[in-house]
């Protein structure tokens, strides 16, 4: 959910700059269907029904799915905001392969949004001594929010590059739209 109010804010401060919204639909993403297939899995993946089947087959999945989407995300590395993206998501990915498979979360991160241990496979375990304390699962978003969650150091990062992302693709489509009263004011000019 972390990356959805990157996304919301990224447009909001690329319109507060003068950018157009319309842009975004210029952004060409390379082997995008690789990263709808990793996020859909990892949607089916941590869904109720999905999640308490699954059993030993869920740290696998997750890499995997998550192993899709990086590998899109480095194929599209001149894109302005990727590099950040990248850091974000090895950040995520040491954390999750240093655990097994799962992003741990402090207990008090899951507390402050309600969540216990879960009976299925999680994005966001609670792990007694987890290894790389440092990228887990530790801050949580405002409670007022809506969809609040907890959120690592790479999303954060990550949620940054993608807020980078939308606000340069925005603003720069205002830079490359010509002044159209320009070319009319002169018009009217005498010449000289």
């Amino acid at each position: 959910m972390f990356i959805l109010y990157a996304l919301l804010l990224g447009v909001v401060i690329g319109v507060a700059l003068g950018g157009r919204a319309m842009a975004l639909g210029t952004i060409q993403v390379r082997w995008w269907p690789l990263i709808v297939v990793g996020f859909l899995s990892q949607v089916a993946l941590f869904s109720d029904q999905v999640s308490g089947v699954i059993g030993d087959a869920g740290p696998p999945l997750y890499v995997a799915s998550t192993m899709l989407v990086g590998i899109a995300v480095v194929r599209n590395l001149r894109l302005p905001g990727m590099a950040l993206i990248v850091v974000g998501a090895i950040s995520n990915m040491a954390a999750i392969l240093a655990n097994g498979g799962y992003m741990p979360a402090t207990a008090d991160a899951l507390a402050a949004i309600g969540k216990t241990e879960s009976a299925g496979y999680t994005n966001s375990a609670l792990i007694a001594q987890p290894a790389l304390p440092w990228l887990i699962d530790r801050f949580v978003l405002p409670s007022w929010l809506p969809l609040t969650n907890v959120f690592s150091l790479g999303d954060a990062i990550l949620g940054v590059g993608v807020a980078w992302l939308i606000i340069v693709t925005m603003v720069r489509s205002r830079k490359a739209q010509p002044d159209l009263a320009a070319p009319a004011a002169s018009a009217g000019s005498p010449a000289r």
